[in-house]
């Protein structure tokens, strides 16, 4: 879990560093990485063949899965990454969590307790300080925007978590994930196909191909893995707590490449969705 939380943090200093020069723009970024993902999934597949048949009535769930796990998440991700800051993204990324909590009560009518309104509050803060903060220190070229994006991403990626859970449990979790990946990337193709045609290729240095490397392979594939194998392992509530070191390595790694400003406001924005996250998986523990 602690490597899946560096690789999702690297994965955002090496877009920064793509998008930034124009080297690629965030739809073509998606085709690579979403279509080696897929290629990736299925050679797993050759390579241990497990024949699972999805039932007819699971095949509608499988499908609102790709739509909100990879085609509105990936799409909006790094459209907002290339417009905002690695560690804005990094901390509003921790309100998933406090989604998800949010959304399940919503849909199976549960009670929501004092710590866990206390939580939402504090999370909703600490985001609205991102958003609203007068910020142009660089390396960004729409925070709002940017911003905005990334909270939708975070809310797809909630319902994605809350609706692909029931298969994870049904089936062999990688088999979901690799048709999960398979179907989005037919949703992806037609949004970046045009953006990934003009990625100049014949200019990128090494550390160029580097950076796609690491959002492919670590960022993307890797920690999608190692994410499965740390909830098997260690359960979905500890492998949790593991999202805290997510935004420390993205600003530290943001601050060491992009020469990124760790401000007043980014740590008070920190402050607040960490106590909101914890306060809401104190009620869950207390439940």
């Amino acid at each position: 879990m602690v490597f899946t939380n560096l690789f999702f943090a690297i994965n955002l200093t090496a877009v920064k560093h793509l998008t930034n020069p124009g080297l690629a723009k965030p739809f073509g970024i998606n085709v690579v990485r979403v279509v080696v993902s897929v290629l990736l999934f299925w050679i797993l597949y050759l390579l241990n063949p497990v024949k699972i048949k999805i039932e007819k009535a699971d095949r509608m769930r499988l499908f609102l899965c790709a739509v909100t796990g990879i085609g509105i998440n990936q799409l909006f991700f790094l459209k907002g990454l290339s417009l905002t800051y690695p560690i804005h993204a990094a901390l509003l990324l921790l309100i998933t969590p406090i989604l998800i909590v949010f959304i399940a009560a919503w849909i199976l009518k549960e009670r929501l307790g004092l710590l866990k309104v206390t939580g939402l509050t504090l999370g909703i803060s600490g985001a609205l300080v991102l958003v609203l903060a007068k910020d142009n220190s660089g390396n960004a070229s729409n925070v709002l925007l940017g911003d905005l994006f990334i909270i939708i991403n975070a809310i797809s990626y909630t319902v994605y978590f809350i609706i692909v859970k029931p298969l994870m449990l049904k089936y062999d979790p990688i088999v979901i994930l690799r048709w999960i990946f398979t179907i989005g990337m037919f949703l992806i193709l037609p949004f970046g196909w045009a953006e990934f045609v003009q990625i100049p290729w014949a200019v990128y240095t090494a550390v160029d191909y580097t950076s796609m490397g690491l959002i492919v392979i670590a960022g993307t594939f890797l920690a999608y893995l190692f994410n499965l194998y740390g909830i098997k392992n260690l359960g979905a509530s500890v492998a949790g707590f593991y999202i805290y070191t997510q935004p420390v390595f993205a600003a530290l790694i943001a601050m060491l490449f992009l020469h990124e400003q760790l401000a007043m406001y980014k740590i008070l924005a920190a402050l607040l969705i960490f106590s909101g996250v914890y306060l809401v998986n104190k009620q869950i523990k207390n439940d």
